[in-house]
């Protein structure tokens, strides 16, 4: 039978894992697996039929979620059905986190994000693959991969997005660490657990011109988390969806400036208080 759109997706279907699906869903995963179940149920029954055209995606679902459980090809089916142009959701995003006809040259903050690559006999270890700086309107001003100096055994492509093709001619590492100590000298440095991406590049920053999203009190008292992640921020916090698929180290970095710029006013005006107390009451404000 030849390979058709309903095909795929009822390949995609019946290969779907129940147990990960529930660990990753949270509370909507009984109804979503109910319904896989179900349409798997029909695209068997209907498959026996091959002249038969049929409909197997949900009205009631997000294809995000479609593409969380099942995976791409099934959600671009998806979006193809209700009519969503490829692209969009990314289109979306993007405007939400990268200010339109804005500055796009170097700005008094800046943002930064890494992806890594695993090396080591279980790939455990980390080391530098991509390094990506966004100015303070969104706008990229640095996005390198990375040569790795010793063999890659985990490219980690689920997360980091990263490829044997993307680094293998890459930046040399050196020249990257140079290029990153040019661009954060004097400025501030917005991350999500930016000190990870300063460690990684064998880096330090000082302490008073870092921005750490991860770490910003108010965020975390509005996620109700200790650590949150950039993805639940940005959720909560500025209503987009990032990381639904391979990161982007450009994205995170983007996504962490547009939470400091959204704070940036409260976040400065607490950062010049509490340099303006004496040293015993500046450690009783930090302890709080």
């Amino acid at each position: 039978m030849p390979a058709t759109k309903t095909n795929v997706a009822c390949r995609a279907l019946s290969s779907v894992k129940e147990d990960k699906t529930e660990k990753r869903r949270g509370g909507r995963t009984g109804t979503i697996v109910d319904d896989i179940k179900q349409k798997r149920r029909e695209c068997e029954e209907k498959e026996e039929q091959p002249s038969a055209e049929i409909d197997i995606w949900f009205d009631d679902v997000d294809p995000d979620d479609i593409e969380a459980a099942i995976g791409p090809e099934a959600a671009k089916i998806a979006r193809e059905k209700l009519g969503i142009a490829e692209g969009t959701a990314q289109d979306t995003v993007e405007k939400a986190l990268v200010k339109d006809k804005a500055f796009s040259g170097l700005t008094r903050a800046v943002a930064m994000d890494c992806e890594m690559v695993g090396v080591g006999p279980d790939g455990e270890e980390s080391i530098v693959a991509r390094v990506s700086i966004v100015n303070q309107f969104g706008k990229c001003i640095y996005d390198k991969y990375v040569k790795p100096s010793e063999r890659v055994t985990d490219y980690r492509t689920m997360v980091s997005g990263i490829r044997p093709k993307d680094i293998r001619n890459g930046e040399q590492f050196k020249i990257v660490q140079k290029d990153v100590t040019e661009i954060l000298k004097g400025r501030i440095l917005v991350g999500h657990a930016v000190h990870n991406d300063l460690k990684i590049l064998f880096l330090d920053h000082p302490k008073k011109k870092i921005r750490d999203t991860q770490k910003y009190k108010p965020f975390k008292r509005i996620v109700k988390s200790g650590r949150p992640s950039l993805k639940l921020l940005c959720e909560r916090i500025l209503n987009v969806k990032v990381q639904t698929s391979e990161h982007s180290s450009v994205q995170d970095a983007q996504a962490a400036m547009r939470l400091y710029t959204l704070e940036k006013k409260h976040w400065e005006a607490e950062i010049q208080a509490r340099q303006k107390l004496p040293g015993e009451h500046k450690l009783n404000h930090l302890s709080k």
